[in-house]
């Protein structure tokens, strides 16, 4: 498994913004390899807020897929028809990692 994690830096007070474009999943949740979406929104941040939006692939190549698709380019279209001076993304970084270990609750383990 393969974990692609956006960390996205936002004007203060305007990360509610932001996270309502997550709040109905959209295509990613349909494509083949998609395991897990989570966004995390930090705490205490003085000078500006952050998100990180998480997706859990099968492995690296389901993610290369949904990222070269027309539904990932469309749902990064919004953000370039929003002007540059009204967006509250001050910026944002995409890294990757390997799941190398994962823990499920007791109950769950097999």
């Amino acid at each position: 498994m393969m974990t692609a994690v956006n960390t996205i830096r936002i004007q203060k007070g305007r990360v509610d913004e932001i996270l309502a474009r997550f709040q109905t999943p959209k295509s990613v949740h349909t494509f083949e390899g998609f395991i897990l979406m989570e966004v995390l929104k930090k705490e205490n941040s003085p000078d500006y807020d952050e998100i990180k939006v998480c997706t859990t692939w099968e492995d690296h190549s389901f993610f290369e897929k949904w990222l070269e698709s027309r539904a990932s380019q469309k749902a990064h279209a919004q953000k370039s028809e929003q002007k540059p001076e009204d967006s509250p993304i001050l910026g944002s970084e995409l890294t990757t990692f390997e799941v190398a270990i994962q823990h499920k609750p007791a109950a769950q383990e097999v």
